[in-house]
């Protein structure tokens, strides 16, 4: 709540202030514009409260006014001073907004689910720019956080230290607002009891880390069409008037799109270990970062996880696996080709609120086969698993032709003639290894060297079902009923032209 209520208020400070004298005239002017976003209950029962305060406005949200709005069957202890902004007009139409976002608060939910919070120190100043329904600048700290869940199955319990935030926008060359917004915590505690269901299991693990940090960008975000569409929601509240006015509706959905351009966000965990019973598992840097396109015919998605330094208790490994045990990481996965502009347009088109379902089932099946129609895939970018031997590299792509799935994939390994070693030797005194060495050595056959020496491996799926390796068939189409999946033993190995394969010149076949 701390972190929405001052946007959802903000994005309603649409009215100009220039030259405006701050009394109580203008209070109520304001409360007037804010009510067509946050509903004049909200104002009429005192849960906000709008008034002049020196030569700034003081807008105060008081908890025990929205409990009673809102009565809990649970009791609840709270002590939640009334959270406040003060908004001062400035000349150039602006307004300079300062808070403290919620001092020394906590609330406490009675019962077997009960929630426990407290953020102490937390303040936020800014300049808000009601042109562009967006801060132009902003920072905001807090002294610590803790929060502490009693769920019985699943309790938690999270505190981090001190922390600070910026963000700012401008208007963006192609509509809509540019915003970046960054946040750093430091001392991140997380322990949690994971619930291991039938097995009644109780695992207790502690998550820490002493700094994160994220980072979230925007391109071309409406920031004015979804302040539209916030007070269409408050005007419309009961089902009769939103049936009503749907035509409304249409119109500013459609307004909205493509919602945005371009959202990036970005988790980074420094020195990030997790505590279990079984021992210290750990990361040295973990980083997740999600990019996705607005509603567009051709939209993207992109995945990025990059992890280094990961260790974990070598009690739970076989003692030769160890020196192949990754240390580090990086997945790049996405999709391309997704037409969700078709499909939002056709779909704002048709709906009819008058009618249940508002969109029939026939029309999700159409909107379905148009999507697909336009080929969208999955795509696995370059990405890699090392060690300091081994440097595993995977890339390939999927797409649907006539709704079943084809693909490619490209693997390559350098140092895979270590992995056999280590398992060839672990194979004379470990039945677990032994039981992988031939598994080793069949794959190793099936590749193809390349001239820095690493091994490549090129996997077709096809939509027949066939699936080859460097042009050797591994499953023939699933038109063939009688021996669907063949035995590696009886694959045919192609002939790369390094003569390493060839068995008298008759076609090797794979015998390990």
């Amino acid at each position: 709540m701390k972190r929405v209520l001052p946007f959802v208020l903000m994005l309603a400070f649409g009215t100009p202030a220039w030259g405006q004298v701050v009394d109580s005239p203008g209070a109520k002017q304001l409360s007037d514009d804010l009510s067509r976003y946050i509903g004049k209950k909200a104002l009429d029962s005192g849960i906000l409260k709008i008034s002049a305060d020196g030569d700034a406005y003081r807008i105060a949200f008081d908890f025990n006014a929205l409990i009673r709005a809102n009565p809990s069957k649970d009791p609840l202890t709270f002590n939640l001073a009334p959270f406040a902004m003060l908004i001062k007009p400035r000349s150039d139409g602006s307004w300079s907004v300062s808070s403290d976002l919620a001092p020394n608060a906590f609330v406490d939910v009675a019962g077997p689910r009960g929630v426990r919070f407290s953020v102490s120190g937390s303040a936020f100043s800014g300049i808000y720019d009601p042109g562009l329904t967006a801060f132009t600048s902003g920072a905001g700290s807090m002294a610590g956080m803790q929060v502490r869940s009693r769920d019985p199955k699943e309790p938690m319990d999270l505190s981090v230290g001190a922390g600070t935030s910026t963000l700012n926008a401008s208007k963006s060359t192609g509509g809509g607002v540019d915003f970046a917004m960054t946040q750093t915590i430091a001392d991140f505690v997380e322990t949690a009891i994971v619930d291991g269901g039938e097995t009644g299991l109780k695992v207790p693990v502690t998550m820490k880390s002493p700094r994160v940090s994220a980072e979230i960008t925007g391109n071309g975000v409406r920031t004015k069409a979804f302040l539209d569409l916030l007070g269409f929601a408050i005007a419309n509240q009961d089902e009769a008037s939103l049936k009503a006015n749907q035509a409304e509706l249409k119109s500013l959905l459609t307004s909205a799109l493509p919602l945005w351009e371009r959202l990036e966000e970005s988790y980074r965990f420094e020195g990030l270990t997790f505590a279990t019973a079984v021992g210290d598992f750990g990361l040295g840097d973990l980083r997740a970062t999600t990019s996705i396109g607005g509603i567009s015919r051709d939209g993207k998605i992109d995945y990025n996880i990059r992890a280094a330094g990961l260790t974990v208790p070598q009690q739970l490994l076989p003692s030769w696996s160890v020196a192949l045990l990754p240390t580090d990481l990086e997945l790049n996965i996405g999709g391309d080709n997704i037409d969700l502009d078709t499909m939002a347009k056709k779909a704002i088109e048709a709906f009819d609120l008058n009618k249940d379902p508002a969109l029939s089932d026939e029309f999700g099946d159409a909107l379905v086969a148009d999507f697909m129609a336009n080929n969208p895939k999955i795509v696995l970018k370059h990405s890699i698993v090392k060690n300091g031997n081994v440097e595993l590299a995977v890339e390939g792509e999927m797409t649907f032709p006539g709704e079943k799935p084809e693909a490619t994939m490209t693997v390559n390994v350098a140092g895979y003639d270590k992995i056999v070693q280590a398992v060839q030797a672990a194979a004379k005194t470990d039945p677990q290894a032994a039981q992988i060495f031939p598994a080793a050595l069949a794959i190793k056959a099936f590749a193809k060297t390349l001239p820095d020496g690493r091994l490549e491996w090129v996997i077709d799926a096809n939509t027949d079902g066939s699936v080859t390796v460097n042009g050797a068939m591994l499953k023939p189409a699933d038109a063939v009923q009688d021996n669907p999946i063949m035995d590696p033993s009886d694959a045919t190995v192609p002939d790369h032209g390094s003569g390493e394969n060839d068995n008298g010149g008759a076609g090797a076949k794979l015998k390990p």
